[in-house]
């Protein structure tokens, strides 16, 4: 909404990056939002290949090149059906078209997290590898494309942040009223570059850690996938306290920490799952000791 400036719109800096990388026509062309997703995918295969070589991996190149493709038609088809369902859904209900029109951009997080699993599930039988340990495997190499994703949208200049005076806020023309003068336009938070630390770089650094020294603290199957999703949805309900809402508000909450609360309740049953599974072998460990 637009609102006048207190200081004055030449103290902030005025958003103007192109979205395009290389444009052919006014809305056709290379976008950095695209880019964005083959940098995560070939982050993802480079730590696939990485744990392969030092034996940490469950799958071979071979599937880790088909699990990459698994997990790329996951996020991609997931992140847009669950823009549509859980932010669009009357647009959807007057153009189901617009379902497939994936050129007008709107991905959601949460649906590319649920259009992960649904794939891993299949792609984990298909391999007969233990879904548990799969998950362990596959959260550590979402958090490079979280990054790079919310870098895009800072270039984008969309999913800008709330109205505030701090001094490194953005102006994003885009926030305002078309025609309306820069300097009437508020500045906001730079919410995306906040969600691209928390979201991208923070879990980047902990599933890494975590994955490394997993075998020293005997880290069991699923704990790392709990962790994860609890760790991601909290990271996400802070960047949200600095988001301008995109959609109508669910019991007073933004949809991204409404939503974020299913992944923490997730995260912890998965890390219940796991620990309960560890108990259980635990036992039956110590009671072939004393037979």
């Amino acid at each position: 909404m637009p609102g006048s400036n207190s200081v004055g719109s030449s103290d902030y800096w005025v958003h103007d990056l192109d979205p395009f990388i290389l444009r052919f026509n006014e809305d056709f062309g290379l976008r950095w939002y695209g880019l964005s997703y083959v940098l995560g995918f070939a982050a993802a295969y480079f730590l696939l290949r990485l744990y392969f070589r030092y034996n940490r991996s469950l799958w071979n190149a071979e599937q880790a090149i088909n699990a990459i493709y698994v997990i790329a038609l996951g996020v991609i088809v997931g992140g847009r059906v669950g823009y549509v369902l859980l932010y669009d859904l009357a647009h959807f209900f007057r153009s189901p078209l617009t379902l497939f029109k994936v050129w007008e951009g709107g991905m959601a997080s949460h649906g590319g997290l649920v259009g992960l699993a649904l794939a891993l599930i299949w792609y984990a039988g298909k391999t007969e590898v233990p879904f548990l340990k799969a998950s362990d495997i596959v959260v550590t190499l979402g958090p490079p494309g979280l990054f790079f994703g919310r870098i895009a949208n800072f270039i984008n200049g969309e999913l800008w942040g709330k109205v505030t005076d701090v001094s490194w806020a953005v102006i994003f023309p885009d926030s305002a009223r078309p025609g309306t003068p820069i300097e009437f336009i508020s500045p906001r938070h730079p919410s995306q570059l906040y969600e691209a630390a928390l979201e991208g770089f923070v879990l980047l650094l902990y599933t890494q850690v975590r994955f490394w020294t997993g075998k020293r603290y005997h880290t069991p199957p699923g704990q790392l996938c709990g962790e994860f999703l609890l760790l991601y949805a909290i990271v996400r309900i802070i960047g949200e306290q600095f988001r301008e809402p995109d959609a109508g508000l669910i019991l007073g909450l933004s949809r991204g920490v409404f939503y974020s609360l299913f992944l923490a309740l997730a995260g912890i049953v998965f890390i219940i799952v796991a620990r309960r599974t560890l108990k259980i072998h635990c036992g039956d460990a110590e009671s072939a000791k004393t037979e």
